[in-house]
């Protein structure tokens, strides 16, 4: 592990001196606190201060002394602000680890979880409509569910549900800040632009379904008419398997990647942009500064960096767009889902089918009640979610 600290020491001197140009004294800054968790295994993290240059282009600034971990009054020399740390772990792959990652996954399925349980009643009901083409009112179809099967059945494959949903969302989530940080590390800017928050949640979207379409079809056939007589997962996976082959579980791939590459880029980005710009403004400086004045006196609920009530409403404003711009596409999935071998039809078939015998809203069948349930599911999943990164202690990747 000497030998680690000594070579990054001397690939850190050879990027100061590429840094150089004017001469300026730069500083490198190893602080007790990551040097023990490099001995431990960890990351190494730097800070880099260019002194006599007003311009951050990058460095962190100085900070003022803090009481260390033991209680004596460092310098400001020993320091390392929240903000240059936090920038260092992205620009030097810090957060890495199979346990940060481990922990970085369950924070995203605990947020499905909590989230799917919530709006099922929900799901359900823009099931009816999908699958089956269910012609009756909202209020209608409520009473009909409520006197066939009796209050759970608003639940009804919740399990399947969760099963397909909280790996689907921890690979979401973690994919999309694993590929905004590595886009951040090649371009080398200091935030992500736009483009690069779009690019990253259209890539986690379809890293997400191609591994996680197999349940969410199995789930699709065990809602569809008859699907009761199949008995559960494992009874509609063998059935598939057995009467259509290995790959009828990955039917509608393909509209299932162009519907989620939107979603998730619409999704994240539409997030990422809101916070961006709030932790911008003055509100938002404002409350950074106070929870770093608080650091340590302050509960998992405080720090989230946007609060509450805020995290709640923009998850719901990226869901509600999210959703809108790409249901359509979710629709078709679901048709494409449905067929069987001998009557299957193509992505595009199946939507000019639609047209034909509904019009252009055939396309949009349950949205309301889609909407509905996408408003709170995505403001719970976000909630949940940063929430959980800060209770598990997740570090950037």
């Amino acid at each position: 592990m000497r030998g680690l600290e000594l070579w990054f020491n001397d690939l850190i001197e050879s990027k100061s001196n590429e840094l150089r140009p004017n001469n300026d004294s730069i500083s490198l800054r190893f602080t007790d606190r990551w040097r023990e968790k490099l001995c431990a295994g960890g990351f190494l993290s730097v800070s880099l201060s260019i002194k006599g240059s007003t311009s951050r282009e990058g460095f962190g600034q100085e900070s003022s002394g803090v009481l260390g971990q033991s209680g004596e009054r460092r310098s400001e020399e020993e320091v390392v602000t929240f903000e240059e740390v936090k920038k260092e772990e992205v620009r030097f792959g810090g957060g890495g680890g199979a346990l940060n990652i481990t922990k970085h996954l369950w924070a995203g399925a605990v947020a499905a979880m909590v989230s799917r349980t919530f709006v099922a009643p929900l799901e359900r009901l823009k099931l009816e409509y999908i699958v089956r083409g269910e012609q009756k009112n909202l209020f209608e179809l409520i009473k009909a569910i409520a006197a066939s099967q009796g209050l759970k059945g608003f639940w009804k494959g919740n399990f399947v549900n969760i099963l397909r949903t909280a790996p689907f969302k921890a690979i979401n989530f973690y994919a999309y800040d694993t590929y905004r940080n590595q886009l951040l590390r090649m371009t080398g800017n200091e935030e992500a632009t736009n483009f690069e928050r779009f690019l990253a949640g259209a890539a986690a979207g379809i890293t997400a379904t191609v591994l996680c379409i197999p349940m969410d079809t199995i789930r699709t056939k065990m809602v569809a008419p008859g699907g009761e007589a199949l008995g559960g997962v494992i009874g509609a996976f063998r059935y598939m398997i057995q009467t259509e082959g290995f790959f009828s579980l990955y039917k509608g791939l393909l509209p299932s990647i162009i519907s989620m590459a939107p979603s998730g880029a619409v999704f994240y980005g539409v997030y990422d942009i809101l916070k961006s710009a709030y932790l911008h403004s003055p509100e938002g400086r404002k409350r950074i500064q106070h929870m770093k004045q608080q650091v340590g006196e302050l509960n998992a609920l405080e720090q989230l960096e946007l609060g509450s009530v805020r995290t709640l409403m923009y998850g719901a404003i990226a869901g509600a767009c999210s959703e809108a711009a790409t249901y359509p596409f979710e629709v078709v999935r679901r048709q494409l889902q449905m067929q069987v071998r001998e009557t299957k039809m193509s992505a595009l078939a199946t939507c000019v089918k639609l047209v034909k015998q509904g019009g252009v809203p055939a396309l949009y069948a349950g949205l309301i009640p889609s909407l509905l349930q996408v408003l709170p599911s995505a403001a719970i999943s976000y909630f949940v979610y940063e929430f959980m990164k800060i209770v598990l202690e997740v570090e950037s990747t």
